[in-house]
C-alpha cells in the first residue's frame, strides 16, 4: 500500500463512519467531517482555541467556530475563558458527556459497513469477512489513535 492508496482508504472509512452516526433529531448530518476534525484536534490539544484549531486542521476560522457551536450544543465539548487572555475562549473536551455524546459513542458501524461491502447485485457479505473487517478495525483503531498521529509532523 502507498500513501494515495492509505489516503483513499481513509477516506472511504470516514464515509462509512458517517453513515453508521446515528443522524441528529434534524434528521441533518451537516458537516460531519468538519465537526469531527474539529473534535479529533480537541481530543489531542485540549484546552486549545478557535484560532489553533484552525492553524493545526488547515479548515477555515469560521468553519472551527460553527463546527464547536456544535459541539458545544451537542454537550461534546466546553469553552472557558483563556486566564492569560479574558477575549479568548480555550476549548476542551467536556467532563460529563450529554445523552447525544452517549447515543453516537453507543453506536456500531455493522451495517454502515454491512453496506458498503454489498455487492452490487445485492449480495450481503459473508459474516466471516465482517468479523474479520471489524476485528482489523478494532486494532486499527488501538493504534493509530489521533495522539499518535499528532506526535509525528
Amino acid at each position: 500500500m502507498n500513501g494515495v492508496e492509505l489516503f483513499l482508504l481513509g477516506r472511504t472509512l470516514m464515509k462509512i463512519g458517517e453513515q453508521a452516526m446515528p443522524q441528529a433529531e434534524s434528521g441533518s448530518r451537516g458537516s460531519v467531517r468538519s465537526v469531527l476534525v474539529v473534535l479529533g484536534d480537541l481530543v489531542s490539544h485540549p484546552g486549545t482555541t478557535v484560532g489553533e484549531i484552525a492553524t493545526r486542521t488547515g479548515l477555515p476560522q469560521s468553519q472551527v467556530s460553527t463546527a464547536v457551536a456544535r459541539l458545544q450544543e451537542a454537550g461534546s465539548v466546553d469553552t472557558r475563558p483563556d486566564p492569560a487572555d479574558r477575549r479568548r475562549r480555550l476549548i476542551h473536551p467536556a467532563a460529563n458527556p450529554s445523552a447525544r455524546v452517549a447515543e453516537v459513542r453507543a453506536g456500531t458501524i455493522d451495517d454502515a459497513l454491512a453496506a458498503a461491502l454489498t455487492a452490487p447485485d445485492g449480495t450481503p457479505p459473508h459474516p466471516d469477512t465482517l468479523r474479520g473487517l471489524t476485528e482489523a478495525l478494532d486494532l486499527l483503531s488501538r493504534h493509530l489513535t489521533p495522539e499518535a498521529v499528532g506526535r509525528h509532523p
